[in-house]
């Protein structure tokens, strides 16, 4: 995994740790929403995580493009179908959502090295 990327994972992992700690309530609250939400269900879990890197790309949110583009991964995706997915957000969101496309690439790309 490139050291970017790698880095990412690894603070987000540390900082994961420290927030249950210090804010555990939410922690399990969001957690236990997530689960539920992301789960297999109408729509494939896989499904979700396209549409939620769409949302990431068009919030304009790095940890959540990283973090969902690496689920679209462990769920079955292709680098294709990702970028096709993140190009909704762009023409959806615009300008902003595009200066996002290369966190996608990147995070791909650097994944796929693992």
């Amino acid at each position: 995994m490139g050291q970017e990327v790698k880095e990412f994972f690894e603070k987000f992992k540390n900082d994961t740790v420290k927030m249950k700690k210090q804010t555990g309530d939410m922690i399990n609250g969001f957690a236990g929403l997530f689960s539920k939400v992301m789960a297999e269900g109408a729509i494939t879990v896989l499904e979700k995580e396209f549409v939620a890197v769409g949302i990431a790309v068009a919030q304009h949110c790095t940890p959540c493009i990283r973090l969902h583009v690496k689920k679209c991964l462990d769920a079955g995706a292709t680098k294709e179908q990702v970028l096709e997915a993140a190009s909704v957000a762009v023409m959806m969101g615009g300008g902003p959502a595009y200066t996002h496309i290369p966190v996608v690439i990147e995070t791909l790309e650097e994944l796929k090295t693992e």
